[in-house]
């Protein structure tokens, strides 16, 4: 009988591999929570928009971003919602509005850039949006705000 040596699971045998769980300490909060918060923000940031504040709108919607599994509908949320602050806001005001942000919410926003880019034909975002948003967030926060995205193993 042949056996095709490629088809083998190596980690299966190894009793020091790192389980994914290991890499970062999973979200604390329970995921009907984390949903309910994420919705909650929404309307919070559909308000501020209202007022044109999208600086504002935009530090709501990145504080506290869910992340690790089980959360997927909040993150989908989220995502949604900081999409619309980036298609609302003009691009003249971006990179006001990129300065205004913490080192912790530009790492964040980067994170949400890349994973709207991910997903093409999301809503009414186009590419040019997010581009012009990595664009100035780079100018603001320089390239190791992509590192520290990249390198992040909490997904949003």
């Amino acid at each position: 009988m042949e056996y095709n040596f490629r088809k083998i699971d190596i980690d299966a045998y190894d009793e020091d591999i790192i389980q994914e769980s290991e890499l970062y300490d999973a979200d604390p909060r329970d995921p009907a929570a984390v949903l309910d918060e994420a919705k909650q923000r929404q309307v919070a940031v559909r308000s501020a928009l209202s007022k044109n504040d999208a600086a504002g709108a935009l530090t709501i919607a990145l504080e506290n971003a869910p992340y690790g599994p089980n959360v997927e509908e909040a993150k989908l949320i989220t995502l949604n919602t900081i999409l619309s602050i980036l298609n609302a806001t003009r691009s003249n005001e971006i990179s006001g509005v990129v300065r205004a942000l913490p080192q912790d919410a530009q790492d964040t926003l980067m994170k949400y850039l890349y994973k709207g880019m991910s997903t093409a034909g999301m809503g009414d975002t186009s590419g040019n949006v997010l581009l012009g948003w990595h664009e100035k967030l780079t100018e603001a926060a320089g390239t190791g705000c992509i590192v520290r995205t990249m390198t992040d193993r909490r997904t949003v």
